[in-house]
């Protein structure tokens, strides 16, 4: 469905485009009418956003033999829409009764807010009290005509209804009605009279406003978008790795085809002893870690006396196209072993987010079917699952056919980090399609200059080998926690070796690894683990700095033996998590070393490759 989400963006902007021109045909007054000069104005707008659709057209016929084979075709998404539908009893006589009952009367109701209908009667003064209410329509242009009024009611009334149909669906494996209900949610939403120019009024007031000039902004932003097949979501410059974002001091001390080594320079006089490595997904890029001063995890750790490493992965090209799950263990191990040796430690503290924190665990699970546990002092998993029995929304793109397309998508060995993007914007359309659709598109706003949005477009490449057996194996199949199922770098994994202390942070609304399914790693683990619960999803739950005062976290001194228990015998506690999880760290060996020598990278007759944050992060 990654594919299927972005066909649909896709065709939906294209039905955005024609429909702004045929808006523009409606709105010229007819010659000889005392409008003549906004008439032509309006002509003016409708010629050049003609001659801009013209032309992007004539740049991607001259394309269109290097589309890939996924490229929009709206008969396919019509199909598509049709066979979700076909599964809701929609033709279903008492189906339609009750319809037909309960738009009459929301009808009759609304209408009558404004004083029409047969039990009219218009409150004098203040806005109509409409029976339901949506963010996307909470502008006051909603309710101000009639017409848009009842549009929206009406649509949030059938909207209602066929979600709840999908939800009633009965029959059908668990997987597949998931799925259904996704499917039925996304495509309505989709048609929601917000996404279109000629059914929002917000957009025809803007449009008014400046004459159709945002229009015309409007068009070339969704041109500009068709073009680098992605969505915007922040302004394109306003961010530069290493000058405003990813800037905290560090040199790149190591690399590999696949992964650099950051160290970050120290600004304390002591260190703890054990350094701290850290693991970020490689589906994303490692400076979510590191946005800026204020909101960037590494230079926290830095400053309470850490000597922090950071992964920076390589984005995948044709070289990459035979990478296994086994590459990302073994460069783990790798990063780890480079480290101990560069300090003459024993071992290292580790971090591992999201999939990166996985991976981790098939690490500690290696290392300690091979005797060499002992290399890991203690791991810290971010949102990182292991058992994928509950793993959210995500489930509803490993099905046989999706991991199949995957394949379809990656004629070069790897999937292009664009697709990954639009399967995550649609596991939260609203938010990050369909809510910059009508803002950046249909009203011709600017972006905002926001680091994280950047970051969230910031894609990578993944080798599409390795991006399919997790999805198979894992997402689909579950086997990481059966023992001995799956094997990497010649050994079984066997979670229930794990007998290094670990440290658990789970986000309380986080879609993406749900706490119910983070929670049950602490199941298959044989050491000492704490958890913790942080207000907020994937991204906010752990980037959350002490200074910022915001959210909450829990914890629970007892033994709870499900999150449920957990939940209800846990203290809540404002603001970051982050000093606790600083404490936690320390108490394992508190022993602090003078930041000398190799602990201050790039110091006297020390070598290094680069400043950090290096060349594989800004790599396309």
């Amino acid at each position: 469905m990654a594919s299927d989400a972005s066909d649909l963006l896709s065709d939906v902007l294209n039905t955005q485009t024609e429909s702004l021109a045929t808006l523009f045909g409606a709105m010229v007054p007819a010659a000889g009418t005392p409008e003549a000069e906004s008439a032509m104005q309006w002509s003016q707008i409708a010629a050049r956003m003609h001659t801009i659709w013209t032309e992007y057209q004539v740049e991607q016929l001259e394309k269109v033999k290097d589309r890939p084979p996924h490229y929009a075709d709206p008969v396919k998404w019509i199909a598509t829409a049709e066979a979700v539908f076909r599964q809701l009893p929609l033709a279903d006589p008492k189906v339609q009764q009750n319809l037909w009952e309960e738009g009459i009367a929301l009808v009759n109701s609304v209408l009558g807010q404004y004083g029409l209908g047969p039990q009219g009667s218009a409150k004098a003064g203040g806005e109509p009290e409409l029976p339901r209410r949506d963010r996307r329509f909470a502008d006051p242009e909603w309710r101000n005509q009639p017409f848009f009024a009842l549009l929206h009611q009406l649509y949030l009334l059938l909207s209602d209804n066929i979600k709840g149909m999908a939800s009633a669906v009965e029959g059908l494996e668990p997987a597949r009605k998931a799925q259904l209900e996704f499917a039925t949610s996304a495509i309505v939403d989709a048609l929601s009279p917000a996404n279109f120019p000629l059914t929002n009024p917000v957009v025809l007031g803007k449009a008014t406003e400046t004459r159709g000039e945002s229009l015309v902004r409007g068009l070339q932003n969704m041109l500009d978008d068709m073009r680098k097949g992605q969505l915007t979501h922040s302004r394109p410059g306003a961010f530069v790795l290493g000058e405003n974002i990813a800037v905290t001091p560090g040199k790149v001390v190591f690399e590999t085809p696949l992964f650099q080594l950051i160290q970050y320079t120290p600004t304390t006089d002591k260190v703890l002893k054990t350094p701290l490595v850290i693991f970020p997904p490689w589906i994303n890029r490692f400076y979510i870690l590191d946005l800026n001063a204020k909101k960037s995890f590494v230079r926290w750790a830095v400053e309470q006396g850490l000597t922090v490493f950071m992964v920076s992965w390589k984005s995948a090209d044709a070289s990459m196209a035979d990478l296994v799950w086994d590459d990302y263990i073994n460069a783990q191990i790798e990063a780890i072993d480079v480290v101990r040796d560069r300090l003459k430690v024993p071992s290292v503290n580790t971090i591992g987010y999201c999939v990166a924190g996985t991976t981790l665990a098939a690490t500690l699970a290696v290392l300690a079917r091979k005797g060499e546990a002992d290399k890991v002092a203690s791991a810290t998993f971010f949102t990182a699952q292991v058992d994928f029995e509950e793993a959210g929304d995500l489930k509803h793109f490993v099905d046989d056919q999706q991991i199949e397309t995957v394949g379809k998508l990656s004629p070069e060995g790897y999937l292009d980090g664009r697709y990954l993007a639009a399967t995550f914007n649609a596991l939260r359309g609203n938010d990050l399609i369909w809510n910059y659709v009508e803002k950046n598109y249909l009203k011709g706003e600017d972006h905002p200059a926001f680091d994280l949005l950047h970051w969230n477009g910031d894609v990578t490449n993944l080798p599409a080998r390795w991006h399919r057996d997790y999805l198979r194996d894992l997402y689909r199949d579950n086997r990481m926690v059966v023992p001995d199922s799956l094997q990497a770098c010649n050994v079984p994994i066997d979670l229930r070796r794990i007998a290094t202390p670990v440290y658990i942070q789970a986000g309380r609304e986080d879609h993406i690894a749900p706490p119910q399914s983070v929670w049950k790693l602490t199941h298959h683990l044989s050491g000492p683990w704490t958890f913790l619960l942080a207000g907020s999803g994937h991204i906010a739950g752990v980037v959350n700095p002490p200074s910022s005062g915001k959210y909450q976290y829990w914890i629970n001194e007892g033994s709870p033996e499900t999150l449920e228990d957990f939940v209800a015998g846990a203290n809540e506690h404002p603001g970051s998590w982050w000093p606790h999880w600083g404490q936690w760290v320390e108490a394992l060996d508190p022993t602090r070393v003078p930041a000398r020598g190799k602990r201050r990278p790039g110091g006297r007759g020390d070598r290094v490759i680069e400043d950090a944050p290096g060349r594989y992060v800004a790599q396309r």
